[in-house]
């Protein structure tokens, strides 16, 4: 067995990779679909009132919002566990 059969082939890592970005962001998209439908229709019809087309475009930006929100924080919070723990090692 040579020493490249130990390792994974990168082209198939970047497509796993690009999969399970794919599947994250059909989720999400899901999760939101699902929020703002039960806030924001009342009762389905032909044809969104504005007021209904509104609340969707609010329900989504907020959603949007929160959810960059939340990546941000919990980038920072990775951010500071791996400068402590590297001056922990020091």
């Amino acid at each position: 067995m040579d020493s490249q059969g130990a390792t994974a082939d990168p082209q198939l890592q970047q497509f796993i990779e690009v999969e399970s970005q794919k599947q994250r962001f059909q989720q999400l998209v899901h999760q939101m679909t699902e929020v703002c439908w039960e806030k924001c229709m009342e009762k389905p019809g032909p044809k969104l009132d504005s007021r209904t087309e509104v609340c969707f475009v609010n329900c989504v930006e907020r959603f949007i919002d929160t959810s960059q929100f939340i990546l941000n924080r919990l980038e920072q919070t990775q951010r500071g566990r791996g400068s402590f723990s590297e001056s922990m090692s020091e």
